[in-house]
């Protein structure tokens, strides 16, 4: 990982050796210098705590952000003056989000789960809510290609499958193409969380919960995946009261390539190759991430009811809104 002195090398390892310990953190205190990323102390903002289920963030074409609140069953926004407003109601759950160039907001939906347009309300519609028959268990997050191809995760139903519900699909990795054509492309992730795709989009990021790397899939030229390999090892991996995660959740992508995820330890932040690059630590774990504003040169984070932003050296990638 790349800091700029000694002390920013030991205000990470102190970062890490306190989440390893359940010590509390105050994040301006310890936020390292990240090469290209941001600087040492750089201020994070709370924008607002209460929020009920943050998930989901993405960029609006207009540069507020947008994120879910899958308990209160809507979309809300941020202006880039740190105001909120409702942006869609009745959103079925709605989890993961991702824009189309022409203005379509894809969502994954977690109450009747399925994975579909939301918005423009002309334009709803479901792509799909089964795989071979079997509903989906719990959408998780999905990202869309320059192309209009969409990648979703399916994270598995929560707890133990009460007599009367029917079964449902295991854990997945999908795909939905042009034509809208589901098909499945891993089955063998614990619990695929957050997905993203390289600016180049020959890469398929996935983030595993219960495990220690971000996995990576090449993209070949007719839609499939090559074979999984560890693309980055993450600091948040601990032992829980439940067993061994990392937490690892949302994803999101810079325009050098860099590779941002959302885990216990907080925003890990890595090199297009992989290599770890620093850590900014929020008063409150992470569950979501995405760049926004006016020059895509804000990062917001969202997670345990609160949303914070970040002003970044860089900026978020321009191919997509996510």
């Amino acid at each position: 990982m790349h800091t700029h002195n000694w002390k920013n090398r030991a205000a990470l390892a102190f970062v890490i050796s306190s989440i390893a310990a359940g010590a509390p953190i105050h994040a301006q205190e310890v936020t390292p210098a990240i090469t290209g990323v941001v600087h040492a102390g750089t201020k994070i903002e709370l924008i607002k705590e209460g929020f009920k289920g943050t998930e989901g963030p993405v960029r609006h074409p207009d540069g507020s952000f947008l994120f879910t609140e899958t308990q209160d069953n809507r979309i809300t926004r941020i202006a880039e003056d740190g105001s909120t407003s409702n942006f869609l109601s009745n959103t079925n759950g709605s989890n993961g989000l991702g824009f189309t160039p022409n203005g379509d907001l894809y969502a994954v939906q977690v109450l009747d789960t399925r994975v579909g347009i939301v918005y423009p309300p002309e334009r709803a519609r479901t792509l799909a809510d089964n795989y071979e028959g079997l509903k989906f268990g719990r959408p998780n997050d999905l990202v869309v290609s320059s192309k209009g191809i969409v990648y979703f995760t399916d994270s598995g139903a929560s707890g133990p499958a009460k007599p009367d519900q029917a079964a449902t699909a295991k854990p997945a990795v999908y795909k939905i193409d042009t034509k809208g054509q589901l098909s499945r492309l891993a089955n063998d992730i614990e619990r695929p969380n957050g997905i993203q795709l390289s600016t180049d989009e020959k890469t398929l990021y996935v983030a595993n919960t219960l495990g220690e790397h971000v996995l990576a899939y090449a993209l070949n030229a007719d839609g499939s995946i090559g074979e999984r390999r560890n693309f980055a090892k993450l600091a948040g991996w601990r032992k829980t009261d439940t067993g061994y995660s990392s937490g690892a959740d949302g994803l999101a992508v810079d325009g050098a390539g860099r590779l941002y995820v959302a885990t216990s330890a907080g925003i890990e932040v890595f090199s297009p190759h992989g290599e770890a690059q620093g850590i900014i630590v929020l008063p409150k774990s992470p569950q979501n991430i995405a760049f926004a504003g006016k020059n895509k040169d804000v990062l917001y984070a969202v997670g345990r009811g609160s949303a914070y932003r970040i002003q970044t050296l860089t900026t978020g990638f321009s191919g997509r809104a996510k």
